[in-house]
């Protein structure tokens, strides 16, 4: 399977600069250069994580007004506002008052500690990045600027050679952690720019009478900033038409490859060891919805189709499953039942590279304490606890038609599920819970099931997590992200709980 064919991610556009006090210069020798030399260090430590716009060191209002209209040329994502020593804020409110992208302040200090033995004034300044941040936060907050902070320690390699003190801090938990906030920052920057360059397609409609999950399609785009596109099972039918037998040969050895074909269910009589048709049929139809992903060059869909009994329409939608599990796998989440709020918490899950597989709440077990989430899928194969498994199903229950399934569990270790809801003033809001997935007994049912540990017990959880107003679906993603998260709700202005 070609899992670079589809582009999974766009790269952040980062602004950057540093800020100091003009009448510094000629009263410490070195220290603008040196201040510059920190501005280097964090644009290199960044640079390699997104496209670097680095404005430098700006120490006067006119420079300052340059920056923002700088930034705003540049179309920044986000701007990090470097405190590299005392600087009056008049020289960073004009560029947030001119260019309104997200702001960021690093407080970070070059050294763990002063030499108090041989320290100067010039050497102070140039460790002093603390002391103009209140400022700063007190003129945002007057002027109603949204700011965020990172402090901590710079995280130098070596010592520059002006300095009289030790700067090498890249070992402290201090630097690690500030540099694991901005790699955050600027991953969350990478989400809002894909996003807003995505393309959704939406195929049928909502599961009649999943009242949760009917959105407004015009809030969806204007909150995500991306575009909707709304299908047909024509659209999708007219590809069948055409497929090659080369093509669905070729569909059907990635289908080999990423999935175990399995035998009969020990246990539940309506999910069988799939038949070569069954495997066949959704070959064909994997093809099919792979030709409509290109035709309108979609980074996601949401789909679902009734169909009335025994019609074409309903055949097709029989078969959705594998090929909407092998395109989320490749970066094209596929969302059942018409989800589309949970389409996008899936895209932004894969944007991150951390998975978010189709889930909701399957069963509670008291004996294990365990939450055991899934669904029939599609399923994120790329964080399987080894090959997912076809099973034929005889009947997809609370739908019309019969098909292939999956049925597989998230690989074991810590894991985050993400709900995107919508509130009752209209606006999108994340609900995030870090668990961990455990290796417990499943169902043979032809479902994907993941049993989940949490600290608290299940039912306190589930009582904290309903009194939020989900979704009932959700994403479910490897590793725990809620701070990461909750940065991009920020860069994209959803609201945000952690349970």
């Amino acid at each position: 399977m070609d899992k670079t064919k589809y582009q999974r991610h766009i790269r952040s556009r980062i602004g950057l600069y540093s800020i100091g006090l003009n009448t510094y210069w000629n009263q410490f020798n070195g220290l603008k250069d040196r201040i510059i030399g920190y501005n280097k260090f964090i644009e290199k430590e960044m640079g390699a994580e997104c496209d670097m716009f680095n404005f430098g060191l700006v120490d006067s209002e006119d420079l300052a007004r340059q920056a923002g209209e700088w930034f705003n040329q540049n179309n920044v994502d986000l701007i990090f506002c470097h405190a590299a020593t005392y600087a009056t804020s008049s020289t960073v409110l004009p560029i947030h008052s001119i260019c309104k992208a997200k702001v960021v302040v690093l407080n970070l200090q070059p050294t763990a500690q002063i030499n108090y033995q041989t320290a100067t004034t010039g050497e102070w300044l140039a460790h002093c990045s603390s002391c103009v941040v209140p400022e700063i936060a007190n003129v945002f907050r007057r002027n109603r600027i949204p700011f965020h902070m990172v402090s901590g320690l710079l995280g130098l390699h070596e010592t520059p050679e002006i300095s009289l003190t030790d700067e090498v801090t890249y070992h402290r938990a201090e630097a690690i952690d500030a540099w694991k906030q901005i790699k955050e920052w600027i991953k969350a920057g990478s989400v809002k720019r894909t996003l807003q360059n995505s393309r959704f397609g939406f195929l049928g409609n909502t599961y009649s009478g999943m009242l949760d999950m009917y959105s407004d399609f015009t809030q969806i785009s204007g909150q995500t900033h991306s575009h909707l596109q709304i299908l047909e099972m024509c659209d999708l039918a007219k590809h069948i038409e055409s497929i090659t037998e080369l093509e669905i040969a070729n569909k059907i050895i990635e289908i080999e490859d990423m999935f175990w074909i399995s035998e009969d269910s020990p246990s539940d009589p309506i999910a069988k060891k799939p038949t070569k048709d069954q495997i066949r049929w959704s070959a064909i139809v994997a093809v099919a919805q792979e030709k409509l992903i290109e035709e309108y060059n979609l980074n996601g869909l949401a789909y679902y189709y009734h169909g009335t009994k025994e019609s074409d329409y309903e055949k097709i939608q029989g078969g959705f499953i594998v090929g909407n599990s092998l395109l989320t796998s490749k970066g094209i989440p596929c969302s059942g039942e018409g989800d589309l709020k949970t389409l996008v918490a899936m895209k932004i899950c894969d944007i991150l590279g951390i998975g978010g597989s189709f889930s909701e709440l399957v069963v509670i077990d008291y004996d294990y304490e365990t939450i055991l989430v899934g669904h029939d899928g599609p399923f994120h194969a790329e964080i399987s606890n080894g090959k997912p498994i076809l099973r034929g199903m005889g009947l997809y229950h609370g739908k019309q038609g019969t098909g292939v399934s999956v049925e597989a569990k998230v690989k074991t270790g810590p894991v985050t599920t993400l709900n995107i809801t919508q509130t009752d003033d209209y606006k999108l809001k994340m609900i995030v819970c870090e668990a961990m997935s455990v290796d417990g007994p499943i169902m043979a049912i032809g479902n994907t099931q993941t049993p989940l540990k949490y600290d608290l017990h299940p039912d306190r959880l589930l009582e904290k997590w309903f009194n939020e107003s989900p979704t009932h679906h959700f994403a479910l993603a490897i590793g725990h992200h809620a701070e990461l998260i909750k940065k991009v709700s920020i860069l994209l202005d959803f609201d945000f709980i952690k349970l």
